[in-house]
Parts: structure tokens; sequence; C-alpha cells
């Protein structure tokens, strides 16, 4: 198993916040978005989602965290339960738009509000910051570690003759998941369940007519009728006899509709088009690698795309999109791909889901296939399509490909949209995915996110787990366990600590070891210099 070599850059202010804006729509705010750093020049799959599921995000190989008490716009992870995702009117009316555009060429552009979930906004904001500091490690400072090594200072550290402390951190056991919430309490914009109904007798000449039978739906009658010619046309014989009158009575009182089952997203997307439909759309899913045939081939298609949409959605300069900054920032992952014999059949890792319309990418979306979900890393399509609402459109597409993926999966249940960022309203729309979850920021457990809303209309920032006993589990308990890399060689920070020169980095590495946890600070590996 491949190791994790990470370089903690620490925290870093001053950058442009994009989500705080005046009633001018000006930016009001442009030197307090706190965000924790670090380069990762390697990174397993596990060790990736075992941080986003602390709040951590890539932008390239740079994983990034807010300070969510410090910074101005709170950034709180969220996920959407792909397997009980469920569509509202807005995401059916956007996939049948697209059907109607393949099946019929009908293009006609409305329009409409301002298109969500165009690109994952906030897992670019980090870019320009995260590449000024970019490391310049040589190559061979993390080149194959010697396994001798590592054991050699694994035993050093055991024959200290230093007494290791005994830690008495009582574990607090806690259901922290569930929220004792008042059930009863209105959903703002909701009324009350409370609130009696009383039905008024209509006036005069006003609603319906009482004298009337009620209104059938056209389908319900349509069904009887042609049932009640069918019986009248045909003789049915039950037991040698003639189908009786009674039995006729219940056969058509058994024909009455059922109550349509509601449609899943499958329904939508994988529907047979006709043969003279006028456009085709592929779907294909490349490894982000040059040594991918796939990908390689479809690089500069892809990068050219990236600009016209950055030029054209985000303003950027040439300069600002050109192939270098694509391939830092959509192209380089930490990631290491894996294939495992339980996994989905594509493998673990960073992957380009490119749209093809009649031979031509409109769309990507860059996702990472993690072991318990999909994670939504960017998205960008041709301005041109912008009326086939793509950004939506691809969020389906991604939900629907992790619910195939958890076929052969079947931990991989989960679909990553990025941040959810309450104190900004044009960042809301990432909570109309239902059902999804929101990530507590002090005891990173995941509370339903109709729990969290009535929280966060009163403050920015919030923790959500309501137990105020309950604290982070995965906290760090012993700094001295935490691996370092120094000097090509594996050992923990007990041992490095004493074979430092110089003032003591102890400050930086404890703060390091309580973003990441115990478990991954324990996995992976701290350059230190």
């Amino acid at each position: 198993m491949p190791f994790a070599v990470v370089e903690y850059k620490g925290w870093k202010e001053g950058y442009r916040c994009g989500y705080c804006t005046s009633e001018q729509g000006k930016v009001s705010c442009v030197t307090v978005l706190f965000i924790a750093g670090m380069w990762a020049h390697s990174m397993t799959v596990q060790d990736y989602q075992d941080l986003i599921d602390r709040g951590w995000r890539r932008s390239g190989k740079y994983v990034y965290k807010p300070i969510m008490n410090q910074t101005c716009c709170p950034q709180y992870t969220i996920r959407c339960q792909a397997l009980h995702f469920q569509t509202s009117k807005s995401h059916k009316k956007v996939l049948k738009k697209m059907l109607k555009f393949l099946s019929k060429g009908d293009a006609s552009k409305v329009v409409s509000e301002e298109e969500p979930m165009d690109s994952h906004i906030e897992d670019a904001v980090a870019c320009d910051f995260a590449y000024k500091g970019e490391s310049h490690v040589s190559q061979s400072e993390l080149t194959p570690l010697s396994v001798d090594h590592t054991e050699r200072v694994e035993n050093e550290d055991q024959h200290t003759g230093e007494e290791k402390e005994e830690g008495n951190v009582q574990k607090v056991e806690s259901d922290s998941l569930q929220l004792h919430a008042d059930k009863e309490t209105p959903v703002p914009g909701e009324p009350s369940r409370s609130a009696k109904v009383v039905h008024a007798p209509p006036k005069p000449g006003k609603g319906a007519d009482l004298s009337k039978p009620l209104c059938r739906k056209a389908k319900d009658i349509r069904k009887e009728r042609k049932l009640q010619k069918l019986l009248q046309n045909q003789t049915c014989a039950v037991e040698g006899s003639q189908l009786q009158a009674t039995d006729q009575v219940l056969l058509l009182q058994n024909s009455k509709s059922k109550p349509n089952q509601p449609k899943t997203i499958e329904d939508f997307i994988f529907v047979s088009l006709p043969d003279d439909a006028q456009h085709k759309l592929e779907v294909r899913l490349v490894p982000a690698s040059f040594e991918d045939p796939q990908f390689k081939s479809s690089f500069n298609q892809s990068a050219t795309l990236f600009a016209k949409y950055q030029m054209a959605v985000h303003k950027d300069t040439p300069s600002e999109c050109g192939e270098n900054e694509f391939t830092r920032f959509l192209c380089d992952s930490p990631l290491e791909a894996e294939n495992v014999p339980n996994g989905p059949e594509c493998g673990y890792g960073s992957f380009h889901q490119q749209y093809w319309l009649d031979g031509k990418i409109i769309a990507v979306g860059v996702i990472d296939i993690l072991p318990y979900c999909v994670s939504s890393v960017y998205l960008y399509y041709d301005p041109d399509y912008s009326f086939l609402s793509l950004g939506v459109y691809s969020a389906l597409r991604e939900i629907t490909f992790t619910r195939q993926l958890h076929e052969k999966a079947p931990d991989l249940c989960f679909y990553y949209m990025g941040f959810y960022i309450h104190s900004c309203p044009k960042m809301r729309y990432k909570g109309q995915y239902r059902p999804s979850d929101l990530l507590c920021p002090e005891t990173y457990v995941w509370t339903p996110i109709e729990q969290c809303l009535p929280l966060l209309e009163h403050s920015k920032y919030c923790r959500f787990n309501q137990d105020g006993k309950a604290v982070d589990e995965g906290r760090i308990k012993e700094l001295g366990r935490v691996r370092v890399l120094h000097k090509r060689t594996v050992m923990p920070y007990s041992v490095y600590k004493k074979r430092r020169k110089g003032p003591s980095d102890e400050a930086s590495v404890q703060q390091y070891a309580s973003l990441v946890g115990q478990t991954c600070s324990e996995r992976m590996l701290l350059f230190r210099s």
C-alpha cells in the first residue's frame, strides 16, 4: 500500500472571499477567509476519504480546510444520500428538457435563473492562493523509503527508556447522529402542523357545484370506457358459463388505475430515444492520467473547453486558464489509483466524466471515486449549451453514477457536493438535493440538513451536534505517534523531535495533527526538512 506524503503549510488569511457581497453585488470583505492547507505529493483514496469526512477538500494537489469558527463565510461539507435521492420538480424539468433536446432538437433558449451547480466555485477559490505557495520539495526526498530505516527508528523509539504518557482521555459514547430537536417545530416557510384548517362553505356563484359529481381524471374515464366496451364485445368463460354481472362489477372496480409509482432518476436518464433522434449524448469516464490513451487524446479539446468556460463564466483572462493552469487545477491529483476485488470496475481515484454531444465535448465533470462516495471536484461546460442547465444535469448524472457504483461496491453510497455555504444565498442550491447531510464542524458527525437550517438562520457558524458532551472521537491523543518523513526516513514524531536541530516545530505539528485527526496523522507521512 503506498504512503501518503503531505507538506503542511499552516493557516493562511487574506485572499478574496467570493461569497460576501453587498446589496450592490460588490465584494464586501477580502481578508477574513481563514484556510489551513497542505501539499499532498501522494495520497491513498482512504486517506482522502477520511480527510473530507473532517472537512477537507482538494484543488489539484493542494488539500485545504476552512477554519470554520474564524472564517467569514463558514463552508460546511455536504453529502447527498444517493441511494435515497428524490428528484424534485425542477430536477425533472431539467431532465425532460435534455430528453426533448436530444430527441427533437428543441433548443429553445429561455432566459432562466442563474445556473445552479454550474461549477463548484468554493473548490476553485483556493486555487490562486494554493499555487502561490507551491511546494518545491525535490522528488529525491520523496522517493522509495527504506523499510529497514522505518523499522529501525520505530525500535529506537520503543527503547528510549522514557516513560510514555498514559492518556487518560475517557471516550465519551454518544449517539451524536441523532439531534434531540423538537419534531413539532415548524420548518421556516411552512405552516405549523398545529394550525387548524377551517373549511367555509363557498359563496353563491363561487366554488365547486356540490350538486354535480366530483371531477375525475380523463385517463381513468378512458380506461373504464375501454374496459366496458371490451366486456360488451367479448364473452368470458368462467367454469363454462358466462361471466356473471357481479364479476363484471368487481372487474370494473379493480380496473381503476393504481397510484402511479414515482419515476426514479434512472427512468429519466436512461430512457430509450427514438431512432430518428436529432442528437446523440455519450458520457465517458476517463482516468485523470496522461498515461490513459483516451484522456491524452481528448486533452486539447478538454483544455480548450475549460478556457472557454472560465473566460465566459468566471471572466478569467487567457493567461489565467491556459493548459498549465488547467493541468495543475483539474488534471493533477495526489490520489493513487487503486483497483480492489470488491470495488468498482473502474477502480478508485480521480476521473473526468466527459459529456460528448454529436462527437464533441460539451461538458466535463471532474470527480474522485473514493471508498464511500463519489466526490465532485469541478464542472466546466460549453457556454453555448447553458440552456440545457448542464450544471444541474451533470449533478443528477453523478448521483446516478454513484448508485451504479454501489451495485458493485456496497460501501459506496454517498455523493459529496463540496461545501454548503448558507451565508451566501447563491450557494444554498446544494441543499435542494435531498436527502442530504451537513458535517458538524466540531464533532465531525453527519446531521440531516433539515435539522441544521434553523440553526444556520440564527448564526453563520453552528455546532450541529446538540449533545453537549459529545467530542471529536478522531481527535489527536498522542502527538508522539504522528508519522514523519525526515531525510527519506519514516519515524514517529517523538524520535524526530529528539533528532531535530533548531527551533521547535511542535506547535505546527500539533496544529496539523488536530486538523487531520489521529488516524490520518499515524498513516500519512508529514514531510519535515
